[in-house]
């Protein structure tokens, strides 16, 4: 009789799990070689480029007047020049600077502050023009009975009228066609800049004399 045949059981052995490992960045990378090196110092010619006159096209220079220089520009003026005329006259005579960032900086700067002073001498020109159209002025005059005058009333007269009622005013300001020779009531123009004028009323009247008693 024949005998049964034993089969092996064959148990497979589990696999070792796969463990998941993320790339590890290789070592030697630049981050890490610039990290451990010490930085080299910084160059001066490095700061001094930052301040390097600007070249302009066609091997032109670019400077700032410091003076008024006929038929090239007027103080604080950005101007193109070749390099010789630049580096033999204009700069060593002191009429002009090189364009760097901080000159041209503080030319701005400089233009600002101008710009404020002008916007505030404006105002004060504008204040002053609404308070000579407020005032009236009296000037006697010797006259005849007809109201001739003997003489005239000029600019000069009227201009010093106005500082005695303590406006700044010159001669130069007060604008009008001729010398006034009549007695009556004027208006006078009086121009305080291109563009800012005012107006002052202008009494002349016969000079005041005392009778003697008989």
């Amino acid at each position: 009789m024949a005998k049964p045949t034993k089969t092996k059981a064959t148990h497979s052995k589990p696999k070792a799990a796969t463990q998941t490992t993320q790339a590890q960045p290789r070592s030697g990378g630049p981050a890490e070689v610039n990290a451990g090196r010490e930085q080299p110092p910084r160059q001066p010619g490095v700061e001094r480029r930052k301040n390097h006159p600007t070249r302009a096209k066609h091997g032109s220079i670019e400077l700032i007047l410091t003076q008024a220089i006929p038929q090239l520009g007027q103080p604080g003026d950005l101007v193109k020049v070749r390099p010789g005329f630049a580096r033999n006259y204009l700069v060593p005579q002191g009429l002009a600077t090189f364009a760097t960032q901080n000159n041209l900086r503080m030319v701005e700067k400089h233009r600002q502050r101008l710009k404020d002073l002008e916007e505030a001498h404006r105002a004060d020109l504008l204040s002053l023009a609404a308070q000579i159209a407020q005032r009236s002025l009296t000037i006697e005059a010797n006259a005849n009975a007809e109201g001739h005058l003997y003489g005239s009333v000029n600019a000069d007269q009227i201009a010093e009228a106005l500082r005695r009622e303590g406006f700044p005013i010159q001669t130069e300001h007060v604008r009008i066609e001729g010398p006034l020779k009549e007695l009556g009531l004027y208006t006078i123009q009086v121009h305080l800049a291109a563009d800012i004028k005012g107006e002052v009323k202008l009494w002349v009247v016969p000079t005041h004399t005392e009778e003697t008693p008989g």
